[in-house]
């Protein structure tokens, strides 16, 4: 059953390109079971007529803050109680700039205002507009007063340009809102922390060590869980991959910079999934500029990174989250994964056989999950199927069903 049903969405819709692409997702929300009431802004009415929407949702359009007939019964606060959640998309940066700024000079800004629901927002815009410093800390006000963004996404923009700032998809949008909306999934209330792909560690400027991780199994379990209910903080390594609907992402390029990032924000969390590739060992001494070949060979000094997933086991109670790790091998994979959950004290790990055109940089893997009583093998299938049947595992560990 969709989390969606019978929930009161109020979807607006600002002047930006992307509006073109809102009444598909009116339509994805309502094939969910959503209520949708559109508010478009003045600029919106540029790109495309309320009468669309009004087609598509089966409701009249809002759009003046002025409308003497709907004011009359103060319309604006009936908008703001009715919403079970307020979507933005597009959001572009002039709306980003007003909620910010606790503006209410119009209908939508107004809403926003005076609404309790959730407050989630699709950005839109250039990618010079999205990389700006004034929109960026925008960004923060928001997140810091809860507002969930969802994207932007990568790729050709309507001005010739390529890069950060396209709108997600109606599909994505819809999916996370869905997740967002959830209330009765296997990890619902639950703040959950993912490490995911590789490493790097540099040796000059120019090379560096990592290894053949691709992030693509640390990715499906980040959305899966967003899907299922959980808050989802995902610390990813260097990759190509777009961030999951309703997923909190922080980038990192160094085991050092990951452990980090788990240390500032681990307080709070339930559960911890290592699934991250994190390089054993760094370069003792990173050259300043280009190493040169002047002789036959090359000594690196290398010394051992820190072991993120080791520290988290090891927090106190009370701090500690239940913790699982991750074990690629390519021989003996039950003497080694059983060796790695016993040695760094895990409440679970995810095995899986790695090399000869196994898992690594494929959308296929096979799983086997053992904990200090049991084991259960997971079969082979999409990453994506095998991160949801993980999740559920986890989830009955966690809540001490399967214990």
């Amino acid at each position: 059953m969709s989390a969606l049903i019978r929930k009161n969405i109020l979807l607006g819709v600002t002047g930006g390109i992307a509006a073109y692409k809102a009444p598909d997702l009116v339509r994805r929300l309502r094939e969910r079971g959503a209520e949708v009431q559109v508010v478009m802004s003045r600029g919106a009415q540029q790109f495309i007529t309320p009468m669309t929407f009004q087609a598509v949702s089966g409701r009249p359009v809002r759009t003046d803050l002025w409308d003497e007939a709907a004011e009359a019964s103060m319309g604006h606060i009936e908008l703001a109680r009715w919403a079970d959640l307020v979507l933005i998309a597009p959001t572009t940066a002039d709306t980003l700039s007003k909620l910010a700024a606790g503006l209410a000079g119009d209908l939508l800004s107004t809403v926003c205002l005076a609404t309790e629901a959730p407050l989630v927002l699709a950005p839109a815009m250039n990618k010079q507009m999205w990389a700006n410093p004034a929109t960026q800390s925008n960004l923060e006000i928001l997140r810091a007063r809860g507002v969930q963004i969802l994207g932007p996404g990568e790729g050709d923009q309507a001005c010739g340009e390529t890069g950060a700032g396209r709108m997600l998809e109606p599909l994505e949008i819809a999916e996370a809102v869905t997740a967002l909306a959830g209330t009765d999934g296997p990890l619902s209330g639950v703040s959950l922390m993912i490490t995911a792909g590789p490493t790097r560690e540099p040796v000059d400027p120019v090379r560096f060590i990592s290894n053949r991780s691709s992030g693509k199994m640390g990715f499906a379990l980040a959305e899966q869980a967003a899907q299922m209910g959980a808050r989802v903080m995902l610390v990813s390594g260097p990759v190509s991959l777009v961030t999951p609907p309703g997923v909190q992402r922080v980038d990192v390029e160094t085991a050092e910079q990951m452990h980090q990032a788990v240390h500032d924000n681990i307080a709070g969390v339930d559960i911890f999934v290592g699934a991250a590739a994190v390089s054993d060992y760094r370069v003792a001494e990173q050259a300043d500029h280009k190493i040169k070949k002047t002789s036959e060979h090359l000594s690196l000094e290398l010394v051992r990174n820190p072991d993120i997933l080791a520290w988290v086991s090891s927090l106190e109670p009370g701090k500690r989250p239940f913790t699982v790790g991750f074990a690629a091998e390519t021989e003996n994979l039950e003497d080694y994964a059983r060796g790695k959950l016993s040695a760094k004290s895990l409440d679970l790990i995810a095995a899986n056989l790695v090399g000869e055109g196994r898992a690594f940089d494929k959308d296929t893997n096979a799983l086997v999950a053992y904990w200090p009583e049991g084991a259960e093998d997971l079969g082979s299938g999409s990453k994506v199927e095998l991160a949801r049947l993980l999740l559920n595992l986890i989830a009955r560990h966690f809540r001490n069903e399967d214990a």
